[in-house]
Formats: C-alpha cells, sequence, structure tokens
C-alpha cells in the first residue's frame, strides 16, 4: 500500500508551509520527517493524515484521493498521533486505549491488551488521565492510536517525552508494526534517531524537500551542513557492524 504526497503547497500563518512537496511513502517501512524547527514537518504529517488540505496537490492512499474516502474507512486506515500530549476527558487509560477502536465500532479486546502490554501500561490501566506523567500520557496516546490497528501510524516526535527504556521499547514496537506491512511515519528532531532506526528520511527546509532517501544519504554530514547550517560527522557504522551511528558536531 503507497501513501502518497504530490505536489503538496500549503500556507499556514500566513507564510507558506509547504511547497511542491511530493514523496511516495511505502508500507513496511519506517519513514522519518526531519527537518529544522519550522520546516514543515508536522505540517506535511498533517496532510498525509487528511487532517489539512493544501491549496495545491493533494494525498492519495494506494492509488486513491484521501479526501475523497469515507472517513470511517480514512480512520481505520491512518492512525494519527499529534505532538500535543492532551486528553480532553478525565477517564480511565483503559478507555483512553478502548477509544482507538471506534473506527471498527467494536471493544478489539485483543488489540487493546495487546497495546498495553507492549507499551508497558497494565498498571497504569485503571488509572485516570489527570494523574498520568507526562511520559505515561504519551504512552497512553499512542497506545490508543495502536489499538485501531491503521495500516499506517503517523506520529509527530512520539518519543520526545519518553525515557531512553520506553523510547527504545517504542521504536521497537513500531518496527515490528513495520514489519508485519503497517506504514509508519515520524516526525524526529533527533537525527541519531532518525539514522538508526528508518528505512528512509525526508529532510525538509523551508517547506521544501531538501532530501529524500536512505538515512545515510538523506543524513549525510553535506546535507546536515546545507540544512541545519551545523558541520558534523557520523562515527560507527550501522550497515556493517551494526553499531549504533552517532552524530558529533563541530
Amino acid at each position: 500500500m503507497m501513501l502518497g504526497a504530490h505536489n503538496l503547497s500549503l500556507q499556514r500563518a500566513g507564510r507558506h508551509a509547504l511547497k511542491d512537496v511530493s514523496a511516495e511513502l511505502r508500507s513496511g517501512e519506517v519513514t522519518a520527517i526531519c527537518g529544522p524547527n519550522g520546516a514543515g514537518k508536522s505540517s506535511l504529517l498533517l496532510a498525509l493524515a487528511g487532517l489539512l488540505e493544501a491549496s495545491v496537490g493533494g494525498v492519495s492512499l494506494d492509488g486513491n484521493s484521501l479526501k475523497a474516502l469515507h472517513p470511517r474507512i480514512r480512520a481505520q486506515a491512518i492512525g494519527y498521533l499529534p505532538q500535543s500530549a492532551e486528553v480532553a476527558w478525565d477517564v480511565a487509560v483503559e478507555n483512553i486505549v478502548r477509544l482507538g477502536r471506534l473506527p471498527y465500532r467494536d471493544r478489539g479486546d485483543t488489540a487493546v491488551e495487546a497495546v498495553i502490554a507492549a507499551l508497558d501500561l497494565e498498571a497504569l490501566r485503571g488509572r485516570p488521565a489527570s494523574q498520568l506523567s507526562g511520559g505515561e500520557r504519551a504512552r497512553v496516546l499512542l497506545a490508543r492510536v495502536l489499538a485501531g490497528e491503521p495500516d499506517w501510524i503517523l506520529a509527530d516526535e512520539p518519543l520526545a517525552a519518553l525515557d531512553l527504556a520506553h523510547q527504545l521499547s517504542l521504536l521497537k514496537h513500531l518496527r515490528s508494526a513495520a514489519n508485519n506491512g503497517a506504514g509508519v511515519v515520524l516526525v524526529l528532531h533527533d537525527l541519531s534517531l532518525a539514522m538508526n532506526h528508518a528505512d528512509r528520511v525526508l529532510v525538509l527546509e523551508e517547506g521544501s524537500l531538501a532530501a529524500d532517501g536512505p538515512p545515510q544519504e538523506a543524513l549525510s554530514s553535506g546535507n546536515i551542513a546545507k540544512v541545519w547550517g551545523v558541520d558534523a560527522r557520523w562515527i560507527g557504522d550501522a550497515g556493517k557492524s551494526g553499531e549504533p551511528r552517532a552524530l558529533i558536531t563541530s
């Protein structure tokens, strides 16, 4: 299954958030969207989720226009996790996770129990949202998305509020979802995480697509210097030794 952005251009807050961005994303892969602050990363993710309509261009899902799909079908296909970890109602964790089953109108006990276990939420399942820490709330909201078993998981900075152990656990879970055929698209600020865990990286610069390819190409030292204005180099070689690559700045 393909999720495609076709010549997307749009304005937000009086500026060009995206400028003629095109990319065909493939299921079974983890794609990272990277770029400096204000580059258009969140805007692209919102457009791919069908939550922000471009002034020019469009988004397709497996060759069909995303905006032409019935909202329930689109909700079954695409799970979106925003940057903000806010919960509107002070309900128990388990009930928040079960909201992910709304597009199917079922309880989805198997899926709900699986994500509660995978994201280490068993001890929290009866706790109200108001008693959760920021990191706990972030995991609960991601569990809600995953409980819907979407074909595409789109998450905006899903690791930002998590400690190291839960970051690695979540990345492992997302990799497993991709291996099982889902498309995973993550907005990431941490270039080392993108280098070591993504199959493909889209680099945005001032709303335009500056690079698109395997991490070692899209996040080359030359591209980092051009887009971020930082002199840096990578050490380690995950491709040969399995050693995670680390970014060293000058």
